[in-house]
């Protein structure tokens, strides 16, 4: 199923979809395939195309994924910079927020309930990059894997599918990679995205800060 939205509907609707997601509905590889094949056409670093895409369906490991990012969860709700500190926040910012933090809670809560989980993996580390070089290696890597998985959650939109990215998971990488054959030592997972079926497929553009707050031309 295709929803025949426009460019700039996909662009300007594809949310962090987490209470809306139907833990019921099966997805198909099919599906996802056919969203691959639309992530694959993003731009790649030297077109090195070192992306790899590795999609949870096993119950039993959904389930031990699900445990560690919520534990890691727990512990980030109490962290200064989480998404809970409202300091500074009021009126409709601090309502926007208040929400975003309980779907990130039902999601934490819930996430081995999701179909399918998608981590988005790239060849290379680049953990133990300092100096002048760490912030060109972590430009060209991200650079190269971002693009790609953000055209997946696109084209997720379009099939009435809902992601969100999540990262929480990446402090026990070493853990999940062991559990799923990723070769830790060559491959960096860069994410955690549940596919699902929403609840309804009319989303809306997010409120987001005044375009000229954060434009600049020529200098800051």
């Amino acid at each position: 199923m295709k929803l025949d939205l426009s460019a700039d509907q996909v662009l300007s609707t594809t949310r962090a979809v987490r209470k809306r997601l139907d833990f019921d509905k099966p997805v198909s590889m099919d599906v996802i395939r056919e969203c691959l094949e639309y992530a694959t056409q993003a731009p790649t670093g030297s077109n090195a195309q070192g992306w790899h895409f590795v999609f949870v369906t096993d119950e039993a490991k959904r389930a031990r994924i699900a445990q560690l990012y919520a534990a890691r969860f727990a512990a980030y709700r109490q962290m200064d910079v989480s998404a809970h500190n409202l300091a500074g926040l009021d009126g409709a910012a601090k309502a926007q927020q208040e929400r975003v933090i309980d779907s990130a809670e039902y999601l934490a809560e819930n996430m081995a309930k999701v179909p399918v989980l998608m981590i988005p993996c790239v060849s290379g580390r680049i953990d133990q990059t300092t100096g002048p070089l760490a912030n060109i290696a972590g430009s060209s890597v991200y650079g190269s894997i971002i693009p790609a998985a953000w055209s997946f959650m696109l084209a997720a939109r379009e099939r009435g599918l809902g992601t969100a990215w999540t990262t929480m998971h990446l402090l026990d990488e070493k853990e999940v990679a062991d559990l799923l054959g990723i070769p830790y030592d060559e491959v960096m997972q860069v994410a955690l995205v549940p596919v699902a079926y929403t609840k309804g497929t009319d989303f809306k553009p997010a409120r987001r800060k005044d375009l000229d707050s954060v434009l600049h031309v020529d200098s800051w």
